[in-house]
């Protein structure tokens, strides 16, 4: 099916532009000898697994489902992250997993020692209290987070444990959060890299987007491997697929308010999350800000939620029941985060070639709902 036949609502995942991701972070890991992973929080799509493990080394993971998702579709290495780890599924979690990254003292202590007889390599996440950002719900170094130990409190008599460190501070930005945040790191830790085998600088890293400053990565990750002897990891999701996926929708009905409100078939709060959690407002083709063309519109889902709001627009004709929208850049912390509140069906998912060629990836009905409740 062409792109513009496909059944709403819809995510199309664009192969081409996803390649042309990949094939740019491979080029930065040639350069530099850094190791690069897929951040299954962001974007974790296994019918593309095969794409990815061409060019990437691994998987990183937030659980222990990520970690087999990534072990068993798509190989290579396997990180994994938790703020919290339950003790039963320690052991599955060693097997699956090459790096084990810990985020307390206590937890390190516990399993710690486990992963070491196992042969698997050992880390913990540290916070460098440096804040670059200004998403504080996305912030690991705001005061009072959960995520990563600081310096004062670091155990020195834990580092026999420790192959390496890990930081995620970073959210959507440039290498010049990321230089600033290296250097907090090294004045709060810079004492134990030379412990290390390896040093995981997490995600965050926009390194796909147009304006992002490679050659200032590049010479940051050369920096670091070289001073301290380290393996350099990095942990993209975002930037993996950034701009590599839409989401397609079909107006329902206008109904009148202070200005017209174009009720679609695909939520903001089932279908992408981000959209009210960060909050943004997405990129939608033939559109443009409010009052810069003559129809200004506000998009909104057809959830009993009254903040299911997508966003405002203007367009060159009025919105009518029937017409079509194209959401951009919805790949990412889409598919991984949807939901089905008030029995909103999933969106059908669809792999676009570079001819334009659509073909089905997953469809869902009720029976996925009604498993989810």
């Amino acid at each position: 099916m062409r792109f513009t036949e496909l059944p709403t609502p819809c995510y199309v995942i664009d192969e081409a532009r996803l390649a042309a991701n990949l094939a740019l972070l491979s080029g930065l890991s040639r350069r530099t000898g850094c190791k690069i992973l897929l951040a299954q929080k962001a974007f974790c799509c296994p019918a593309v697994y095969p794409l990815v493990k061409q060019h990437l080394a691994g998987t990183a993971a937030s659980g222990l489902y990520e970690a087999r998702l990534g072990r068993e579709e798509m190989g290579g290495e396997v990180h994994i992250f938790s703020p919290g780890y339950r003790a039963q599924d320690m052991a599955e979690i060693i097997e699956l997993a090459d790096h084990v990254i810990f985020n307390s003292n206590r937890q390190l202590a516990e399993f710690g020692p486990a992963v070491k007889a196992a042969g698997k390599s050992v880390g913990l996440r540290v916070n460098p209290e440096l804040s670059t950002q200004t998403h504080a719900i996305y912030d690991p170094c705001a005061p009072g987070s959960r995520l990563g130990v600081r310096a004062r409190d670091f155990d020195a008599s834990l580092l026999p444990l420790l192959d390496g460190l890990h930081m995620h501070t970073l959210c959507e930005q440039n290498s010049d959060a990321l230089i600033a945040t290296v250097a907090a790191l090294e004045q709060k830790f810079g004492q134990y890299l030379p412990q290390m085998r390896w040093l995981n600088l997490g995600g965050g890293h926009h390194i796909t987007r147009a304006d992002y400053d490679l050659p200032a990565l590049e010479q940051c990750l050369t920096r670091l491997a070289a001073k301290y002897d380290l393996q350099i990891y990095l942990e993209p999701g975002e930037a993996v697929a950034l701009n590599a996926g839409y989401l397609q929708a079909t107006v329902l009905d206008v109904v009148p308010a202070d200005l017209p409100v174009a009720i679609l078939d695909a939520s903001a709060a089932c279908h992408m999350p981000d959209v009210l959690e960060m909050p943004y407002t997405p990129p939608l083709q033939n559109a443009a800000p409010p009052g810069e063309l003559p129809y200004t519109c506000r998009l909104a889902g057809p959830t009993c939620l009254a903040g299911d709001v997508i966003g405002e627009y203007s367009f060159a004709a009025p919105l009518a029941p029937g017409d079509r929208l194209v959401f951009n850049d919805m790949a990412i912390y889409t598919m991984v985060k949807n939901n089905t509140f008030n029995g909103m069906p999933l969106p059908t998912i669809y792999l676009m070639d570079a001819a334009g060629d659509c073909c089905l990836y997953k469809s869902f009905g009720y029976a996925d709902f009604k498993s989810r409740i």
